[in-house]
């Protein structure tokens, strides 16, 4: 009788007062105050912005008051507001730039146009995606069912606790994975090629492992009886598993966007953040930390640490190199005006594990290419998936990818809102996960994240199993599939929920 009524209830709404309020804020209220602490200087570009800052502000607005948790298109959103949005508003409204390579106004405007192609083909093929919602899929819904297999587990605990005691003495030691990131970038500079491409392995091989059995072990399933070593294992090697995140994930040494990706998916892959409520209340307060904190987020980098001074959005925007996403498109757009397309650098990403030995035509890393082009001495820069489509055959590019984007991130989201009453699944665990990576794999370059983002996606695939086999009892329905018959209410026990976390 009460799977009926909930069955029968009217589907929830979106908050028409909380969608207008978020909408005055992102749309309006940000961009007038940063358009109002600047000199601006109108063109086309700047008006093209503009809208730019519209579409995004508007796309993330309605995420924040979804009635799903959709936590890919927070992601991109938030990227596309932040780094496409607001920073080129008062970057093309001062024509101030964090970096020293400054285009013409022709292809400033070009490179605004690039940008909202790319919103437009990914809010193209997220709507035919929910459009299409209704369907059931063959291979995304099955592979993100799979759910975590507690002796595969246990494996993959060993094993990062023996890559941890093998490869941080190699490393450095303990020492090593609380010093700055200039003094890592600086040894790193005075090393060997090969030796600092094995340091970078080798740091990936502790870092990847060492968070998944961290987050594995948390949620995975226990049987209601017989449990009884699986909880001594557990409380066992969690103390362990958090001591060796707290050395090989910390945020003094590592980039801020994978430590911000380590401590975000283990809070959002909590079963209490799975509901749209709560994930409205979390989405919110990521996108106020990114907006207000993440700013200062570099007080780690350097050895000589100077007092936090407080500056407005609009002078961070046009002075700290975190923002220049899309300075970088800017530079890809010139590059392609002097040098044509490479369609053969679209080979690079999918072929990343070809040794330059075997392979002498192996495309470069499109942000290398482009700080040689703009001139600069420092190469290790992003370079933003707008950019890097662009850079292979143009617009047409940028739509088929971004399109393919959008379809599979609402596909994605749609999936994990069906699944998210099921517990230690890849849905729950893997889409926040990939969903706030997702700030790493837009910023770019391809080349220079393929190889973690496969480890980051292999790893939840190898310590999972069918959602199907014996191992585990079935999850209990969601209060949306149909009722049962009354006879089968009686002859049949409900789910208990055998397993638990």
């Amino acid at each position: 009788m009460r799977q009926g009524k909930q069955s029968g209830a009217a589907a929830p709404v979106r908050g028409i007062a909380a969608l207008c309020c978020w909408a005055l804020l992102l749309v309006v209220l940000l961009p007038v105050l940063i358009l109002q602490s600047l000199d601006a200087r109108l063109g086309a570009a700047l008006a093209m912005q503009c809208v730019v800052v519209l579409h995004t502000g508007a796309a993330l607005a309605r995420v924040l008051t979804d009635v799903r948790a959709r936590v890919i298109a927070f992601g991109f959103w938030l990227f596309s507001y932040v780094w496409l949005g607001l920073a080129p508003l008062a970057m093309l409204a001062t024509d101030a730039y964090p970096r020293g390579f400054v285009v013409d106004a022709n292809t400033a405007f070009v490179t605004t146009a690039v940008v909202e192609t790319g919103l437009l083909a990914y809010s193209a093929g997220s709507a035919l995606a929910s459009w299409r919602s209704a369907r059931t899929s063959t291979f995304l819904e099955p592979l993100l069912a799979r759910r975590l297999s507690p002796s595969r587990v246990l494996l993959l605990c060993g094993l990062a606790l023996l890559l941890a005691v093998v490869l941080i003495p190699g490393q450095g030691g303990l020492s090593a994975f609380f010093l700055s990131r200039q003094a890592a970038n600086e040894a790193a500079a005075h090393a060997e090629p090969a030796g600092s491409a094995d340091r970078a392995m080798a740091a990936w091989a502790l870092s990847v492992p060492a968070f998944w059995a961290l987050v594995a072990l948390v949620h995975v399933p226990r049987f209601a009886e017989g449990d009884r070593t699986l909880r001594g294992l557990r409380w066992l090697l969690l103390p362990l598993l958090i001591a060796v995140n707290v050395v090989v994930n910390n945020p003094i040494s590592q980039p801020r966007f994978w430590a911000g990706t380590v401590l975000l998916a283990l809070v959002f892959s909590a079963s209490w953040l799975r509901g749209p409520r709560a994930f409205r209340f979390g989405a919110a307060a990521v996108a106020a930390v990114v907006l207000v904190v993440f700013p200062y987020s570099d007080y780690f980098r350097y050895d000589k640490r100077e007092p936090v001074q407080v500056v407005s959005l609009a002078e961070q925007f046009t002075s700290n190199g975190d923002y220049d996403a899309f300075q970088q498109i800017e530079t890809g757009v010139d590059y392609v005006r002097t040098h044509g397309f490479t369609p053969t650098a679209a080979l690079g990403p999918p072929l990343f594990f070809v040794p330059r030995a075997a392979w002498s035509g192996k495309p470069d890393d499109a942000g290398i290419l482009l700080a040689r082009h703009a001139g600069y001495t420092f190469t290790n820069l992003s370079a933003p998936l707008w950019v890097e489509t662009y850079m292979w055959a143009g617009f047409p590019s940028v739509i088929a990818v971004f399109g393919l984007v959008g379809a599979v991130g609402r596909r994605i989201d749609t999936l994990r809102h069906r699944l998210r009453r099921r517990r230690g699944t890849l849905a729950a665990l893997l889409v926040p996960a990939f969903g706030f990576y997702q700030l790493v794999l837009l910023r770019g370059s391809l080349m220079a994240i393929v190889g973690p983002l496969a480890l980051l996606v292999c790893i939840p695939l190898l310590i999972t199993r069918k959602a199907g086999r014996r191992a585990l009892p079935p999850s209990a329905p969601e209060s949306a599939c149909a009722p049962a018959s009354p006879a089968h209410r009686v002859t049949s026990p409900q789910p208990t929920g055998g397993a638990r976390t």
